[in-house]
C-alpha cells in the first residue's frame, strides 16, 4: 500500500470543528477504548498546545498535543497525547511526530528541554528520540508512567 500523508500545526483557535472532532475521536478510540481506560480527556490543555496532526486524506493518521515551556511545566516545554491511529500503525508515524513536535518547539519556540509523561512500556521508543528517563514508574489513569527528558543541545552536540 501507497500511503501519502500531510502534517500540520495549528494551534487550538485554527482547528475547524472538523478537526476538533477528529482529534478527540481519535483520542478516544485510542486512549479510552483500545486502552480501556476511563479517564477526563478533555482536560482544558488544548487551548494552551499546538495541535500536531498527520494526514492521510481526510483521515487523521497520527497526532500529538505540543506545549511551549512554561505551558505544562515550568522549566521545559511538552509533548503529549501522542497517538496514532490503529489504522496506520506500520508507516513509523510515531517517530514522525517526536521528530516534528520536537523540531516545532526547538524552531518555533527556541526550546532545549523537552518533558513527556511517558506509557512505561513507550520508554526504548522516546530513547530513540534522546529522552532520558527521569522518575521512578508512577500511576497516571491506572497506566504505569514515567517522566523522560530530553535536552537538545546533549542530544545534537
Amino acid at each position: 500500500m501507497n500511503e501519502s500523508f500531510e502534517i500540520q500545526i495549528k494551534p487550538f483557535n485554527a482547528l475547524s470543528p472538523v478537526e476538533i472532532y477528529k482529534v478527540l475521536q481519535l483520542r478516544s478510540e485510542v486512549f479510552v477504548v483500545e486502552q480501556n481506560c476511563v479517564y477526563m480527556d478533555i482536560d482544558g490543555k488544548d487551548f494552551d498546545a499546538d495541535h500536531l496532526m498527520i494526514w492521510s486524506g481526510s483521515d487523521l493518521a497520527a497526532y500529538a498535543r505540543i506545549f511551549d515551556r512554561g505551558a505544562y511545566f515550568e522549566q521545559a516545554a511538552a509533548i503529549g497525547r501522542v497517538i496514532v491511529s490503529p489504522r496506520h500503525r506500520s508507516f513509523g508515524l510515531g517517530h514522525q511526530l517526536i521528530k516534528q513536535g520536537l523540531e516545532h518547539l526547538e524552531g518555533e519556540y527556541q526550546v532545549t528541554t523537552t518533558e513527556i509523561s511517558a506509557q512505561e512500556y513507550l520508554q526504548k521508543f522516546y530513547e530513540k528520540h534522546g529522552f532520558v528517563k527521569t522518575s521512578d514508574r508512577y500511576l497516571e489513569d491506572g497506566i504505569p508512567h514515567i517522566q523522560m527528558r530530553r535536552t537538545a543541545d546533549e542530544t545534537t552536540a
